[in-house]
């Protein structure tokens, strides 16, 4: 599977996923200047900005870990300029999460960390 066949099934598998969970998909792939933000979801009042990683091993930190200090701080700048052109989103606490994805066996392990980073 190609590089970007692979991270779109995995953003499919984590939005399925979150949803199992009672969060609602507003928006896929913001994207602007300053970066892109995979999931835009509701979950209650809260707007969840959600990062989605894929990794083929757990080696290095895994996914979770591949959401380095200069990634959040790509999310940070889309999610300021989201709340530019988004203004009905402007009223609603945010936070960052991640869902991170390693395969296990022949299925991926889901790890959903809520409020993985902050402003």
């Amino acid at each position: 599977m190609q590089r970007r066949e692979a991270g779109m099934a995995a953003e499919a598998a984590a939005c399925r996923f979150l949803e199992a969970q009672g969060l609602k998909l507003l928006e896929r792939n913001f994207r602007c200047r300053t970066g892109e933000i995979d999931l835009i979801m509701r979950d209650g009042p809260v707007v969840a900005l959600v990062e989605v990683r894929l990794r083929s091993t757990a080696r290095f930190g895994g996914a979770a870990g591949s959401v380095d200090w200069k990634k959040q701080q790509r999310l940070i700048a889309a999610a300021r300029y989201l709340t530019l052109v988004r203004r009905e989103l402007r009223n609603h606490p945010f936070r960052f999460d991640v869902v991170a994805l390693e395969p296990e066996g022949p299925d991926l392990r889901v790890h959903w960390i809520k409020d993985a980073f902050r402003l």
